[in-house]
């Protein structure tokens, strides 16, 4: 079921600025701040449009969890720090999108953990997360990361964790946790990071991107 997307990115790739994709950031109810990083995924887009030949737009859309408009997007972008609801019908609608071949990137801009755990239940009643080794392809796609995700920002100064959830063998959500991919990929004068620190936030979302639209 995959195909559909794999397909749409192999079009609009190939046919110049008219078959532009854009990348999605999910918004949600709780009182969580959806909306943070707002420079995140324009430079993300960026990056995979210069090293991953993505023909992505620069400015992300917004999209309800409810929304019919999720199943338009490829890749869909998640972050915060607070609290996340999902009410059924956004469940059945999350869950719908991602077995037709979306995926979906949760990433724990600090403290949106318990939150996270009790949401994707009602995702996936009958999964869980699954810490994904450092060999699986995630990791390995374009840019390698032998020891899996990187560690962009301290936090509790735990290390970095992937998790997935994984339908039919293959991780249609990936949370990273204890990373904060996102914060690296604001433009470089939000959080000051380094440089190297930044790039290998963006070549992880990069990866994110290529193995979300890749056919096994």
């Amino acid at each position: 079921m995959r195909i559909f997307l794999f397909l749409a990115f192999f079009v609009c790739s190939s046919f110049g600025s008219k078959g532009e994709l854009q990348l999605a950031l999910l918004k949600y109810k709780g009182g969580g701040d959806w909306y943070a990083n707002p420079t995140a995924l324009k430079n993300l887009a960026y990056f995979c449009n210069e090293y991953i030949g993505t023909n992505f737009t620069a400015q992300h859309a917004t999209v309800e969890v409810g929304s019919q408009e999720l199943f338009n997007f490829p890749f869909v972008h998640m972050t915060g720090h607070g609290n996340v609801k999902f009410t059924s019908a956004e469940a059945e609608n999350l869950r719908n999108y991602l077995f037709s071949g979306g995926f979906l990137h949760i990433d724990d801009n600090y403290g949106m953990d318990p939150f996270v755990q009790v949401a994707i239940k009602e995702v996936f009643p009958d999964k869980e997360f699954v810490e994904l080794p450092f060999d699986h392809p995630i990791y390995h796609q374009k840019f390698s990361f032998k020891t899996g995700l990187p560690k962009i920002h301290k936090h509790d100064d735990k290390p970095a964790q992937g998790y997935g959830i994984i339908h039919e063998g293959r991780v249609v959500c990936f949370y990273s946790y204890e990373s904060d991919l996102g914060d690296g990929w604001e433009d470089q004068e939000v959080h000051k990071d380094p440089q190297e620190v930044r790039l290998k936030a963006l070549k992880m979302g990069a990866n994110l991107i290529e193995y979300a639209f890749s056919v096994e």
